[in-house]
């Protein structure tokens, strides 16, 4: 099985269709697939959910699902990139500067939007808020950009 050598401290960790075996110094990960199929599987989940969300109205959602797919998109072209995890964190203008992703105005703006509507749905008092100002449109149009997105940086991988 193919393995990606990272720096880790000693332990043991399962997940997925890969085992993480560490141990004092290197991180030796083998897997079934790459993980960078494994964060490109988990972005089109994502993607696939925000389509459902527009065909139930929760106009909210459909953005957050947008940036989340975008994150893990992002996140495969880093492990691809650097052989090592990604960093834990949710910005997806961090997150592409860390892939030295070259970005136009579109892609910035729509990256920039996707980070301010995950942060605001995720507390209860921001939700009522940030709901208020998307409409069907708005959240049609973001999910049309996300799928374009998507496609180009999953020819990244």
């Amino acid at each position: 099985m193919p393995g990606l050598n990272l720096k880790s401290p000693l332990g043991i960790i399962t997940q997925g269709a890969f085992c993480v075996i560490m141990g004092i110094g290197d991180l030796k990960i083998q897997m079934t697939e790459s993980i960078p199929e494994q964060w490109a599987e988990r972005a089109q989940y994502d993607f696939d959910t925000a389509q459902a969300m527009l065909r139930s109205e929760r106009y909210l959602y459909v953005l957050f699902c947008c940036q989340q797919a975008l994150e893990k998109i992002v996140k495969g072209v880093i492990a691809k990139q650097t052989g090592e995890f990604p960093p834990r964190i949710h910005d997806l203008m961090g997150l592409a500067r860390k892939a030295e992703i070259v970005l136009d105005d579109d892609q910035v703006r729509l990256m920039r939007q996707l980070s301010e509507y995950y942060l605001n749905s995720r507390y209860p008092d921001q939700i009522v808020n940030a709901s208020a100002d998307i409409t069907r449109g708005t959240a049609a149009k973001v999910l049309n950009e996300t799928e374009a997105m998507l496609k180009w940086l999953s020819s990244m991988l």
